[in-house]
C-alpha cells in the first residue's frame, strides 16, 4: 500500500485531519496525499509558500526567525507546519522547507538540504535531511520523506 493510502486509513481511523504548507516541493506532498481516493475526508488543503511573504502572511513565520535563522531552518519549518495547522484548521500539519537546487546553495546550507515539520497537538517534529540528488530526486525525496514522517507519527499514536 502507498504512503499515502496508510496515511489516510491512519487518519480516518484516528478521526485526524492534515494540512500541509510546502516550499521546495511546490505542492507534491499535497499531490501525493490527494491521490487516494476518498482523501478529501481527511486532507483539508494545503499552502505552497516559495516567498518569505507568504511564508509570513499566510503562515504566520515571524519575520525575526527569518532574519535570524533563513528560510531553510528549523526554526521555520516548525513555524510554518504550527501556521498551516492554525490556518487551515485541522489536527496535523506537515511542511517543507529547502533548498531543491540545482543553485542557491552556500557551505553552510547545501544544495538538498530540507527540513521537514510536523505540528500536532501533542508533539512536534524537524527532521533535516541533505539529499544529494538533481532538482526533482530532492523534491520527491523530500516528499517521501514527509509522508512518512507523517506515517510514522500516526503510527506511534497508534501503539498507545
Amino acid at each position: 500500500m502507498p504512503l499515502e493510502a496508510e496515511i489516510g486509513a491512519l487518519l480516518e481511523a484516528q478521526g485526524l485531519t492534515l494540512a500541509t504548507a510546502e516550499s521546495c516541493t511546490g505542492g507534491l506532498v499535497a499531490h501525493h496525499i490527494t491521490n487516494t481516493p476518498g482523501s478529501s475526508a481527511y486532507f483539508w488543503g494545503g499552502v505552497v509558500a516559495y516567498a518569505n511573504e507568504i511564508k509570513e502572511g499566510l503562515l504566520g513565520v515571524d519575520p525575526e526567525t527569518l532574519i535570524a535563522y533563513g528560510a531553510v531552518s528549523e526554526q521555520t519549518a516548525l513555524e510554518m507546519a504550527r501556521g498551516a495547522r492554525r490556518r487551515l484548521g485541522t489536527s496535523l500539519a506537515v511542511s517543507i522547507t529547502g533548498i531543491a537546487g540545482p543553485s542557491g546553495g552556500t557551505p553552510e546550507k547545501p544544495v538538498g538540504l530540507v527540513y521537514i515539520g510536523l505540528a500536532a497537538p501533542d508533539a512536534e517534529i524537524c527532521q533535516r535531511h541533505v539529499w544529494d540528488g538533481d532538482r526533482l530526486a530532492n523534491k520527491e525525496r523530500s516528499a517521501e520523506a514527509a509522508l512518512a514522517l507523517v506515517l510514522g507519527y500516526l503510527q506511534d499514536r497508534e501503539d498507545v
